[in-house]
């Protein structure tokens, strides 16, 4: 685990026992979880939303949360617990490299995490081998308003503060349609505000393989 991922995790073990909103959107809410479906949360927290996940896709349905903070995980596996899911699975993994199979994944959810990551083509080229051919992602984010200064980029504090990593607009659209996703669109855009020391806007995209 590199210095960036290990402030990150770091951060949010210290996080995982507080009781704090850490998303800055709500993919799951503008998803339609069937019956059966295989669901992967990346950066999945607490894990609130892979139990929801897990609820509507059923017996017959599997969800894998992935997150790189053990404390998070922790949290997260002894909420699943109190529901008794047998179709859950957390996953301490870094976006750039996620140790799972190819072509699994119906439907993939992530909540302002990816800007996390210096290597955002990476992140989204795994969610592209990810998923299954009709499956489809949706993401909310943050994305700068102007490039971020390298002075910010290169303190993995700053990174793990959850805006330093923030790439342009453009540029994050770009990172997705490189992958090779398609039919993408921006379902939720807030306005640009202040974020550490820099202007952001969330939004929530939503794209096909």
């Amino acid at each position: 685990m590199n210095n960036y991922s290990s402030s990150i995790a770091n951060r949010y073990d210290k996080l995982s026992g507080q009781d704090c909103c850490l998303s800055c959107g709500g993919a799951f809410s503008l998803t339609r979880i069937r019956a059966g479906d295989t669901c992967i949360d990346l950066g999945c927290g607490k894990g609130h939303d892979v139990i929801r996940m897990a609820l509507l896709a059923g017996d017959k349905g599997f969800v894998y949360g992935v997150d790189i903070s053990d404390g998070m995980m922790k949290t997260a596996a002894e909420q699943a617990g109190k529901f008794g899911l047998e179709n859950i699975r957390f996953i301490k993994s870094e976006l750039e490299n996620i140790h799972l199979d190819d072509d699994i994944a119906d439907v993939i959810i992530s909540n302002c995490t990816i800007n996390h990551s210096l290597e955002q083509d990476k992140v989204w080229k795994e969610v592209a081998r990810l998923l299954k051919p009709g499956g489809y992602f949706v993401v909310s984010d943050i994305y700068a308003t102007e490039p971020v200064p390298e002075k910010f980029r290169s303190d993995p504090a700053m990174v793990a503060e959850c805006w330093e990593g923030a790439e342009t607009k453009d540029q994050y659209l770009e990172h997705i349609r490189g992958a090779g996703l398609k039919k993408v669109e921006i379902l939720e855009e807030s306005k640009p505000y202040e974020k550490g020391q820099i202007k952001v806007a969330s939004f929530t995209i939503k794209g096909f393989l």
